[in-house]
C-alpha cells in the first residue's frame, strides 16, 4: 500500500477512531472504572478511616503482593515516593551515584537527585527501549573497579550504589541479565515497574528480580486511585524499614508520638487503596483487552509499512501505551502534528534525560540507541476499549 505520509496519518486517524467509536477528542490513556470503585469508596467513607490507616490498604497490600509474587508490599502515595525511599534503603546519599537509562520519566532521576546522588545514563536497547545488558557490563567494564565489595567510578571517585533500569510502556526489560552484572559488580537493583503492572518476564512479573520493585497507579496507568504506588520485595528487613520510613519513622504506641530517624509521609490513603482494590480485581481483564487492541494496531499498521513495537522475546506485556517507530525526527513530527490537530492524542518519548537542565553534565556513554528512538518513536491512544 502506497501513500504520502499525509494520508498514512489520515488512515491511522481514522483508525483508532473507529476503534474507540468516537469522533471527539481521544486521549491517551484514560482510566476505566467499571467494577466495584464506588462501592469500595462508599464503605471506606463510610468507616471514617480515609486516611493512611484503613482495611483497603492493607487488603491493597496483601493482594498486589499476591499478584506479583512478591513476598511484601508496602503501598506509598505515588510512584515517585516508592523510588525515594527505595534509593535510601539502596544508602544512596551525596556520595553516590545511580545508574540509570536517559529514556524515562523525569521521577526515576528527581528521587535520585531527592538523595543528594548523581545519576548515570547508560543506553537502552531498540527492541525493549529499557535498560541494555551489554551497555550496562560496557560501562561498568570501562569505567570502575571493586573496591571492598563497592563498585568504584575511577572518573569521579564515588561509589555506584545502584541501578535503576525501567520497563518502558510495559515492555520488560531484560532484568534477568542486569541482576547477574549488578551482581557481580555489587550495586543494588531496584526494578522501575511503574509502567509494567502486569507485565511478564518469563513467566515471573516485573519488579521481583531486583532487591526492590516500585509501582505506579497513578491516573494515565493500566490500573490507578488517581495516585498511589508501592515496594515490593522479597526481603522482610527491606519491607519493614520501607513500610516505617514511609509512615515518618514513628515508634509503635499507643499514644506516644515518638520518631528516631527522619521520616517521610508517603504512605497510600485509605481511598486511594479502596479505589485500587477495585481496579486489581479488573487487571486481567484489562490486559486482555489491551493485547488485543495491540494486535489490531500490528496487524493495520503492517498494512502501512509503519513499525508497532511489539513486546520483546520470553515477555508477556501490558501494552500499557502502544509505541510506533516512524522513519525520522521529520515524519515523527508530521505525525504528531496531524493527529492532535485532529482529536487524536500522541505523544514522543520524554525527552532524553541527559538533555534536561539539571542532568546534563551527568556521565554517559554514547546513547546511541537512545537518541534514535528519541527521534522516532511516537505513542499512540492505548486506553481499555469499551
Amino acid at each position: 500500500m502506497r501513500k504520502n505520509n499525509v494520508n498514512l496519518n489520515l488512515a491511522v486517524i481514522n483508525f483508532i477512531k473507529s476503534i474507540y467509536n468516537e469522533n471527539k477528542f481521544i486521549p491517551l490513556h484514560e482510566p476505566r472504572f467499571l467494577g466495584n470503585e464506588k462501592k469500595y469508596l462508599n464503605e471506606c467513607i463510610d468507616s471514617t478511616f480515609v486516611s493512611s490507616v484503613g482495611k483497603f490498604v492493607d487488603d491493597f497490600e496483601e493482594k498486589i503482593a499476591k499478584y506479583t509474587g512478591a513476598k511484601y508490599a508496602i503501598a506509598t502515595s505515588n510512584g515517585t515516593s516508592a523510588l525515594h525511599i527505595s534509593l535510601i534503603l539502596a544508602d544512596v546519599d551525596k556520595n553516590s551515584e545511580v545508574i540509570t537509562q536517559p529514556l524515562t520519566f523525569v521521577a526515576t532521576c528527581n528521587a535520585i537527585s531527592y538523595c543528594n546522588a548523581k545519576p548515570i545514563f547508560v543506553d537502552v536497547e531498540k527492541d525493549t527501549m529499557g535498560l541494555s545488558p551489554s551497555a550496562l557490563r560496557s560501562f561498568l567494564e570501562s569505567n570502575t573497579i571493586i573496591k571492598n565489595k563497592q563498585c568504584v567510578n575511577n572518573k569521579t571517585g564515588k561509589i555506584i550504589k545502584a541501578c535503576v533500569p525501567m520497563h518502558t510502556y510495559g515492555h520488560p526489560c531484560k532484568i534477568d541479565e542486569i541482576k547477574k552484572i549488578c551482581d557481580e559488580y555489587c550495586i543494588f537493583l531496584i526494578e522501575d515497574a511503574a509502567e509494567s503492572v502486569g507485565s511478564f518476564y518469563k513467566d515471573r512479573h516485573t519488579g521481583i528480580f531486583g532487591q526492590l520493585g516500585v509501582m505506579s497507579f497513578n491516573g494515565n496507568k493500566i490500573i490507578t486511585a488517581g495516585g498511589g504506588g508501592c515496594i515490593i520485595t522479597d526481603d522482610k528487613s527491606l519491607a519493614e524499614k520501607a513500610k516505617y520510613l514511609t509512615t515518618t519513622a514513628k515508634i509503635p504506641h499507643k499514644w506516644d508520638f515518638n520518631h528516631d530517624i527522619v521520616g517521610y509521609n508517603y504512605r497510600m490513603p485509605n481511598l486511594n487503596a479502596a479505589l485500587l482494590v477495585a481496579q486489581l480485581e479488573q487487571l486481567n481483564n484489562f490486559i486482555i483487552n489491551k493485547r488485543n487492541l495491540a494486535n489490531k494496531y500490528e496487524v493495520f499498521l503492517k498494512n502501512i509499512n509503519f513499525d508497532f513495537l511489539k513486546e520483546p522475546k520470553d515477555s508477556k506485556s501490558n501494552y500499557w501505551l502502544n509505541s510506533i517507530i516512524l522513519k525520522n525526527k521529520k515524519q515523527r513530527d508530521k505525525f504528531l502534528d496531524e493527529t492532535n490537530s485532529n482529536g487524536v492524542m500522541t505523544r514522543p518519548i520524554w525527552t532524553l534525560m541527559n538533555k534536561l537542565p539539571m542532568f546534563k553534565d551527568s556521565q554517559c556513554d554514547d546513547l546511541k540507541n537512545s537518541k534514535w528512538l528519541d527521534e522516532r518513536v511516537v505513542n499512540i491512544p492505548s486506553s481499555v476499549t469499551l
